[in-house]
């Protein structure tokens, strides 16, 4: 008998099921499907826990007939089938997770599926269940993997924004914003996108590491349309903004940042951004990045102490793209006093004075 207590051997001649393929299980982690936890019991007899069984058995099955020359297992389908079915929330937060794993792991099958579908699974955003609806999300981001389907979820673009700025739920935004920023952003929804800037700015500089990350990638996806740079630009925010470029933030939410000031000092610096006047508030996060009072400078040269080599190098291309279009712009609204005196001057300091390029 083995230490850990009794092992129940498994009947003569029973296939050993298969590992899942990495790649299926690699995008099923990073999509949140596989937040449950299969080694959750429930008490003999008990109906929550004959519930629990009939998702996580499909998406044991569909783990199985992974692989280009698997046979169509309809686990897929059942599923949907039951999601169409009264069912508490528990259970139906069960089936669409279930959905959400057999998409990423059974490829054909999710690509067999119609617009349908996804209507159905999209109706679930309306569920008063939170849980319900973050597990919509997750599903929707899945089913988006896949090319046809893209321009139905895009139908669901403004209910999704609604669901993202509506809360402070830090996992709601995560799962939100994951699809949105896999999303193309289609001229029609730049007016909602527009009315959620603000909301974005708002989340970047309060939530969870993870959400913060979230929201920057949508922000430099929408940063990058002309007619929603100065909306962002324009957008107020807190004194201590700049304290998301300090050198003590995780690697990741400092990459991002750091993307997001050089798509933005790109935009300022379009033709056709310089050839309209704008107008900043004084608080706006033009104001904080490149206004006169900016310490931005400060905080780029403090990020080259950052561990991350990645960190390092993004923060010189932002240097060096602040630099080269401080010198070829005859006019423009950025101001040059922050690199005039702190980044000129910071270049004569030891810290640069190794003999080595920066970049």
């Amino acid at each position: 008998m083995a230490p850990g207590g009794p092992v129940h051997a498994a009947s003569p001649g029973a296939p050993r099921p298969r590992a899942p393929s990495r790649a299926g299980e690699a995008a099923a982690r990073e999509s949140g499907a596989c937040s449950w936890l299969p080694g959750r019991r429930f008490p003999a007899g008990s109906c929550r826990g004959k519930i629990a069984a009939s998702p996580l058995k499909h998406a044991g099955l569909a783990a199985e007939r992974d692989g280009p020359g698997a046979r169509d297992s309809r686990e897929l389908r059942k599923l949907l089938s039951a999601l169409g079915q009264r069912q508490d929330d528990y259970s139906k937060s069960m089936v669409l997770h279930s959905i959400t794993r057999c998409v990423y792991l059974l490829e054909a099958e999710a690509a067999a599926c119609t617009h349908e579908d996804i209507r159905l699974v999209a109706s679930c955003l309306d569920d008063k269940a939170k849980e319900i609806k973050i597990q919509a999300l997750n599903a929707l981001k899945a089913f988006s993997s896949i090319r046809k389907f893209k321009i139905k979820i895009q139908e669901y673009i403004p209910k999704i924004l609604e669901l993202v700025t509506s809360t402070w739920d830090s996992e709601m935004h995560v799962a939100g914003l994951r699809l949105l920023g896999g999303l193309p952003l289609p001229d029609h929804t730049h007016p909602l996108l527009r009315r959620a800037a603000p909301a974005l700015l708002d989340f970047l500089q309060t939530d969870s590491t993870l959400a913060q990350v979230q929201v920057l990638k949508l922000l430099i996806k929408m940063a990058q349309e002309e007619d929603l740079l100065y909306d962002i630009l324009n957008c107020q925010v807190q004194p201590d903004f700049l304290s998301l470029l300090h050198a003590s933030q995780p690697g990741s939410l400092l990459r991002e940042m750091l993307v997001f000031v050089e798509v933005l000092n790109e935009g300022c610096l379009s033709p056709a951004y310089q050839a309209a006047h704008h107008e900043y508030n004084e608080q706006s996060l033009h104001e904080a990045l490149f206004g006169e009072g900016s310490r931005l400078a400060d905080r780029l040269l403090a990020v080259f102490v950052h561990p991350e080599e990645e960190v390092q190098l993004q923060a010189c291309k932002v240097i060096l793209s602040l630099q080269l279009g401080k010198e070829d712009a005859t006019a423009t609204t950025l101001s040059s006093h922050s690199f005039d005196t702190t980044f000129d001057t910071s270049l004569h300091s030891s810290f640069f004075n190794t003999g080595e390029s920066i970049c």
